[in-house]
């Protein structure tokens, strides 16, 4: 995992032709690596949130977004598809993942992705050294856990863009 090579992007997220490994990455202020963030939205308009495991050497133990970075070759939509499937056991295509969105943080692009599936048919299989548990949660308990910092804070720009996504794909589910 700390031996994964990561592309190395300009602030559009070209690739520059270098690469980096993980556990010796040290970018410049003009370079960046593509992260890739997924959100599961029930059917009846609840999200599911994951914790992470408490072996993580980053964010141990927290309440935090499905995904993770993107590898090598990977673009964002096979990184997702990819991160949604080893945490979570859930799989998707074209037609079922959505991007919403794409922030940029210091060094890192991140994209933002949506899937929305049944929860009474999608059977989670967590992958126990990264997931240590999930559970679904309607918008207003998400904000909630937000403000009461018990969920990783992305940022204000993050959740305000991610917000403002979900709620879109509410009123369609709706």
């Amino acid at each position: 995992m700390f031996n994964e090579k990561w592309d190395v992007l300009d602030e559009n997220g070209r690739r520059t032709g270098k690469t980096t490994l993980r556990r010796k990455c040290i970018l410049k202020s003009d370079e960046y690596h593509l992260v890739v963030h997924i959100w599961i939205v029930s059917t009846d308009g609840r999200v599911l949130l994951q914790r992470r495991s408490e072996h993580k050497k980053l964010m141990p133990g927290e309440w935090a977004a499905t995904g993770g970075a993107a590898v090598s070759g990977e673009d964002s939509f096979t990184a997702a598809k990819r991160e949604l499937h080893e945490e979570l056991g859930i799989r998707s295509d074209e037609q079922s993942l959505k991007k919403l969105s794409r922030i940029k943080r210091r060094n890192s692009l991140v994209d933002m992705w949506a899937i929305t599936v049944d929860p009474e048919s999608c059977a989670l299989k967590l992958q126990k050294s990264e997931v240590a548990e999930a559970k679904w949660i309607t918008l207003p308990e998400f904000k909630n856990m937000i403000e009461n910092k018990q969920f990783h804070n992305y940022g204000k720009e993050y959740f305000d863009t991610l917000f403002s996504e979900l709620e879109k794909m509410n009123t369609v589910l709706a």
